[in-house]
């Protein structure tokens, strides 16, 4: 008999909407300003290395800031943090467009991107909290449709901006759509308990804040195949800096994140299927555009329309995978989804597909795999936490996907470089399967059960 889901209130669903619509906007600006960098190298009159940090930089400090968000859920409340990110998100996108030089955008960038970092992880915390076990699936899917459609459309929505408007265009547009959200959040977002009496852990803040930068630099420079000795060095630093935060966290009495949820029955599985759908995601959107145009001789419009009904398909069915999740548990969807993902990516690697269609059809079939996988194991990570630990769940769930994320393009570009794309005997395409065949594994761990 299959199980009866509970349902939404209109009220649990405009939470869905405001906070969602924060995710959206700092998923899109993880992508919007790509296409910016010769425009803005020409405006401010400098190199492409120091405006590529206006993309980098908003990477690097949203990974910085991501750790503290379970403290500060902690101290404040869920709401409040979020309606703080959110405030600061907003000044800093204002700032952004206003910024007259290219150290001032960096900097006003890496200000977007550490708001983003806690907004982000504390909506997700905000819905978890408000929310019953059997609805969550269902609001995540609405968070997640935003999140999957933020990236998917920021390089079509910036190169219209920048035609039309101007570069500063891509910042202004978040203030309205910002504004709109802390207005309707200060009535329908619930603020939260929280208890100020926990003391920060500042030496875990600082190896976080000198580890994750590090490592994910590094490895931003060698997935765009700049494999140089800075690039390895950072990651080597990165990693043991990583290795002593751990320690770190293993032996202090009120750590910054919460290392003990690993512990509790399928959190770690949860974090493991939403770590490599990250690494099959990330590898993919790096390997695919380099076929399509190297390989097939696409032109960029043609490469973008591919990609778009990957990111397209992932939206899609990202409400129907909340539903399923609260109908049937993350365990059956996640891993249904993981099949579909491996489906969807297993045929480039055996036989070489050269017809639009095709192609077409197994990138949108990706995207709804990739939906299906990771959205429901995100959703298991909440149901088996206490109210009170949703915000070190998010944390660590997101920390764990953006790090899969990073590794899966790095070792991308290694395979690449050393093998090219196509499919005669070349490890690009097999490796992209294995790492799509990892959530099918991982997915057996899920356990749908409810909050301790």
């Amino acid at each position: 008999m299959k199980p009866e889901i509970s349902r939404i209130p209109p009220r649990l669903w405009a939470v869905a909407t405001v906070t969602g619509a924060g995710a959206f906007m700092a998923m899109l600006d993880t992508s919007v300003a790509n296409l910016a960098l010769l425009p803005l190298q020409e405006n401010f009159r400098t190199s492409l290395g120091d405006v590529q940090w206006v993309v980098t930089g908003y990477l690097i400090a949203l990974a910085v800031s991501m750790p503290m968000t379970g403290w500060l859920c902690r101290q404040f409340g869920h709401g409040r943090v979020w309606q703080m990110s959110m405030t600061g998100f907003v000044a800093a996108s204002a700032l952004c467009a206003l910024s007259e030089t290219s150290l001032m955008l960096s900097l006003a960038r890496g200000l977007q991107g550490l708001a983003a970092g806690i907004m982000v992880p504390s909506g997700q915390a905000v819905l978890a909290s408000v929310s019953e076990r059997r609805q969550l699936g269902r609001l995540m899917g609405t968070v997640g449709f935003a999140v999957a459609l933020g990236p998917a459309l920021g390089p079509g929505v910036g190169g219209v901006l920048i035609e039309t408007v101007s570069w500063r265009g891509l910042f202004w547009m978040n203030v309205p759509i910002g504004a709109v959200a802390i207005v309707a959040g200060r009535y329908l977002v619930p603020a939260g308990d929280g208890k100020p009496s926990s003391r920060l852990d500042a030496k875990g803040l600082l190896l976080c804040a000198v580890g994750f930068p590090l490592v994910l630099f590094g490895l931003a420079e060698i997935s765009t195949a700049n494999i140089n000795w800075q690039a390895l060095v950072s990651v080597f630093l990165g990693g043991a800096f990583l290795n002593w935060t751990l320690q770190h966290f293993r032996h202090v009495d009120a750590p910054l994140i919460n290392l003990a949820l690993f512990s509790r029955p399928g959190f770690a599985g949860a974090a493991a299927t939403a770590g490599l759908t990250g690494a099959a995601m990330y590898s993919g959107l790096l390997l695919f555009p380099i076929y399509l145009q190297v390989e097939l001789n696409f032109g960029d419009i043609k490469t973008g329309g591919m990609l778009l009904v990957m990111g397209l398909g992932a939206a899609i069915a990202l409400p129907f995978a909340g539903y399923l999740t609260d109908r049937y548990g993350p365990a059956a969807v996640s891993g249904s989804g993981a099949v579909l993902l491996l489906l969807g990516t297993l045929p480039f690697g055996v036989w070489p597909i050269w017809a639009a269609t095709p192609i077409a059809a197994l990138l949108c079939l990706r995207g709804i795999g990739l939906a299906l996988a990771q959205m429901p194991a995100m959703t298991a990570a909440f149901t088996v936490v206490q109210e009170t630990e949703t915000g070190d769940a998010a944390t660590l769930v997101n920390v764990v996907q953006r790090v899969g994320g990073a590794l899966g393009a790095t070792a991308m570009v290694l395979v690449i470089e050393l093998g090219g794309t196509t499919q005669n005997g070349a490890l690009a395409f097999p490796l992209l399967t294995l790492l799509a065949a990892g959530p099918v594994l991982t997915s057996f761990w899920l356990r749908p059960a409810g909050r301790t």
